[in-house]
């Protein structure tokens, strides 16, 4: 199969680019659907990936597509779909790193035990709660490009979670201002799962001392008329409709795997 994926151009871009394409390849890489190469069959949510040693060092294998770890293999595995971020963070703190497509795809990297605490430091980072009121809206100004670009990334693998989003300029009562990005008509079993993605946007983005507020509005809501005269305007992608079948070992965010 010779059709690059996301993190095929992601990592074709860090090699040739520098800081900003090196951050965006491992948002790429926490992104992505990984297909964990397993020891045998999970149990439950017990999972024991197969652990190579290259260098004098401990990694498990990873493909971001299910030909790719079957051309590794050569013959049919055992495998569990996760996350790249679920990987991490099962992985943080057992001096394990992760190879990724590793002899199959342009793509291949070996991110040692360090670099797998590294990222999941990035991806840890949790947005805070406030409570304060908008006063004004009026339209974004002075947003980096890094930082449009990201948040763009992100809303178009958010689908579902919202119908669309907007960012304005806002003044808050008590005068403290700043940008706010407001999402419409998004479930509140959704809210956290939009929350998160803005701040790896920002994380990510390389843009120091970076900061969105995040805010939710039913479409109902007389703000949402102010949003949609002034705000930059991100319309989420709809859901794709499959049929309903067994979820895959590391899919479900509420039910994460464990290592066996």
């Amino acid at each position: 199969m010779t059709d690059d994926t996301a993190l095929d151009r992601a990592h074709g871009a860090m090699e040739t680019g520098g800081d900003a394409e090196r951050l965006r390849f491992f948002e790429r890489l926490a992104d992505a659907e990984l297909f964990l190469l397993l020891e045998e069959e999970a149990i439950g949510d017990q999972i024991r990936p197969q652990v190579y040693p290259v260098d004098g060092q401990s990694f498990v294998l990873a493909f971001d597509r299910i030909e790719r770890l079957a051309e590794f293999s050569g013959q049919t595995s055992p495998y569990a779909a996760l996350s790249g971020r679920a990987v991490v963070s099962l992985l943080e703190g057992q001096g394990i790193g992760i190879g990724v497509n590793l002899g199959v795809a342009p793509s291949a990297i070996l991110l040692p035990a360090d670099g797998v605490g590294w990222l999941a430091q990035m991806i840890a980072v949790r947005p805070e709660e406030r409570a304060d009121r908008p006063q004004e809206l009026s339209a974004p100004t002075s947003v980096p490009q890094e930082v449009l670009v990201g948040l763009n990334t992100k809303l178009a693998l958010a689908a579902g979670l919202a119908r669309t989003a907007y960012l304005a300029s806002v003044s808050y009562e008590g005068g403290r201002s700043g940008h706010l990005l407001a999402f419409v008509d998004a479930p509140p079993d959704a809210e956290a799962a939009l929350g998160q993605a803005v701040s790896e946007a920002l994380v990510f983005s390389g843009v120091e001392a970076g900061e969105i507020d995040v805010a939710f509005f039913a479409s109902a809501n007389p703000i949402c008329e102010k949003l949609a005269r002034v705000g930059l305007r991100f319309d989420l992608p709809e859901p794709e409709r499959s049929s309903p079948g067994p979820v895959a070992p590391g899919m479900d965010p509420e039910q994460p795997p464990k290592l066996r």
